[in-house]
């Protein structure tokens, strides 16, 4: 007699669990602006990404699923450790540019990752390129993406100087 068990649901690919993950980094700024737009907690909007966002289809694109365990890691580090963010932020940005001046994308794309940075489980170089991609996605015209590419590298030098 064998033994017969119902297969469960199929593992995803690397290269899906990838995009997944990518997709989480993108909710994870999405979310964070939101958040300081409308004065909303985290545990509410995280409910809201997790309930509405991933996976969802609008307009008639169906979204990617997202790494949940990534995104709720993300957008709690990123409160947690807020402070120390905009600190690390602060001191990688012009003196006369604060985290406060710049736009609230980028505010939430380096609070997003920072945390990621902060965490230390993904490689600097990781998150520095994952969050260059998220950048591209806001702002295609790519200036931005260049900023980005500076003041991550700043942080994940501060953060992880021994990954360096």
């Amino acid at each position: 007699m064998t033994d017969t068990a119902t297969p469960g649901p199929k593992e995803p690919s690397g290269n899906m669990k990838r995009r997944m993950r990518s997709a989480s980094r993108l909710y994870a700024v999405q979310a964070l602006f939101q958040m300081e737009q409308a004065g909303t907690a985290h545990d509410r909007v995280r409910r809201e990404f997790l309930d509405h966002r991933f996976g969802a289809v609008i307009d008639g694109e169906e979204l990617l699923d997202g790494d949940i365990d990534l995104f709720r890691s993300v957008l709690e580090q990123a409160v947690e450790w807020q402070a120390r963010i905009d600190q690390m932020t602060d001191r990688a940005l012009v003196a006369k540019w604060p985290i406060g001046r710049i736009d609230p994308t980028l505010r939430a794309l380096f609070r997003a990752a920072g945390a990621e940075l902060v965490q230390a489980d993904t490689p600097p170089k990781v998150v520095i390129t994952e969050y260059v991609d998220v950048a591209r996605a806001f702002f295609p015209d790519g200036k931005e993406a260049s900023f980005v590419n500076a003041v991550l590298d700043h942080m994940a030098r501060e953060a992880r100087p021994e990954a360096f």
